[in-house]
């Protein structure tokens, strides 16, 4: 609302400024423009009627040796550069000047040139004195009649511009007032929408705050479950159905010897016998592959030893395992999740990537416990990561840690697993959350 709000401001203000400068512009065009070229005109129409009006001095005027048709040839000039501005006048004329404005000045020109042909009729016919009463008595006041019209217009002219400048002054402020109006609505409407947004976002904020640490908190909640399911299954597993294999092969074994040496019997009850000695062993293998015990007993370190020998001979892959730095003890709940970490991290090796060998590499640093899994196999592309639930997971254990973990892609190919865990962090025992 605030951003529609602030368009429509500004498409409001863009449209008035536009309109108050068509309009100014066109106050200029058809006004003061007209009117500067109305008044060029007027002053040429002066200069010419002054210019007459010293002509007609010298008419007057005894001692000049000329005739008086003499001047006949530049009152002809003149004539035409009159004729000339009228049209040029009347062609630019301001668009408020009257039709009656208009007609007397073009009526007054006319007879005053009618004047002018009847003066110079009676000179050329030998009466240079009526020439010089017709001079006196009617073209002097017809010539002074004219310059008064003239002066009269360009008086109304100049009327007229300073008008024209206190309407294009009244348009600045107009049009100046509207941009400070838009300027401070357009503020006003930002700084609304800065702080809706800022308030709506502090709220999205906290919403996301909180589902993180339900998600993070679920997630440990569902990981610890995990474990602690595995965790007594594999107990149950191994004691409970590894004793009773026990028993069953040590009866199995006391039943064989009470039967006589050499009779089926005593064969097939030492070949159920193994059968149960097998079934021990799957039992205690896969009560291990849930949750090794050794995890508990001797730590993180020994557990590794052990499972990656398992599965260079399970996987027939080559693991190459490097160990650096001083060790320091890593138990409870962040031995399992960096068991986790390894154990997902070589089933997408041994599943996916396609490699005969692997590198297994942890340091032991002086603030942080590094681990990394790396192959030059096919590799996998980053969608991958949604689409399988164990690399979720991976991260998932990684953010119970408290650290980080990277995926990358080594040169030439494959698939690279780094895990940063914090020192600190790794003492913490795992949380029991059965039901």
């Amino acid at each position: 609302m605030g951003l529609i709000l602030t368009l429509a401001a500004v498409v409001a203000c863009s449209g008035y400024i536009i309109w108050q400068i068509s309009g100014l512009r066109e106050l200029q065009n058809n006004l003061v423009d007209r009117n500067r070229k109305d008044s060029l005109q007027l002053l040429r129409i002066q200069n010419d009627l002054n210019t007459l009006a010293l002509a007609m001095r010298d008419m007057l005027d005894n001692n000049e040796p000329y005739p008086l048709t003499a001047w006949s040839a530049q009152f002809q000039r003149v004539r035409d550069d009159l004729n000339d501005a009228l049209r040029q006048e009347e062609r630019v004329a301001v668009a408020d000047r009257t039709p009656e404005q208009r007609q007397y000045l073009k009526n007054s020109m006319a007879q005053f040139w009618d004047a002018v042909d009847r003066t110079f009729a009676l000179a050329a016919h030998g009466k240079p004195d009526e020439a010089r009463t017709q001079i006196q008595l009617s073209l002097q006041a017809r010539q002074a009649a004219l310059s008064t019209a003239v002066a009269r217009l360009l008086v109304q002219n100049n009327e007229s511009e300073e008008q024209a400048a206190l309407r294009i002054a009244r348009i600045y402020d107009r049009v100046q007032q509207q941009v400070y109006l838009f300027l401070t609505l357009t503020l006003v409407a930002i700084l609304l929408t800065g702080l809706y947004s800022i308030r709506s976002n502090r709220r999205l904020f906290a919403q996301l705050a909180a589902l993180s640490a339900q998600r993070s908190e679920l997630a440990q909640k569902l990981i610890s479950t995990q474990e602690s399911t595995l965790r007594h299954i594999s107990r149950e597993l191994h004691d409970e159905f590894g004793q009773i294999l026990t028993a069953v092969g040590a009866m199995l074994s006391r039943a064989g010897n009470q039967v006589p040496e050499g009779s089926p019997l005593r064969a097939e009850l030492r070949e159920v016998a193994e059968i149960a000695q097998t079934t021990l062993d799957k039992v205690r293998s896969l009560s291990q592959a849930l949750h090794p015990v050794m995890l508990d007993e001797t730590g993180l370190e020994s557990t590794l030893d052990w499972y990656l020998a398992v599965v260079e001979r399970q996987a027939g892959i080559h693991i190459s395992y490097e160990k650096s730095g001083a060790a320091y003890a890593v138990d409870g709940n962040a031995a399992i999740h960096v068991y986790r970490v390894v154990q997902e991290a070589l089933n997408n090796v041994t599943r996916h990537s396609g490699a005969g060998e692997a590198w297994v590499r942890l340091r032991y640093l002086a603030k942080t416990l590094e681990l990394e899994v790396e192959d030059h196999g096919s590799g996998f592309m980053a969608q991958s990561a949604k689409q399988g639930i164990g690399l979720v997971a991976m991260r998932e254990r990684a953010e119970l840690l408290g650290g980080a973990i990277e995926f990358a892609h080594p040169v030439p190919s494959g698939t690279l697993i780094r895990l940063t865990v914090p020192r600190e962090k790794l003492g913490e025992k795992l949380e029991t959350h059965a039901g």
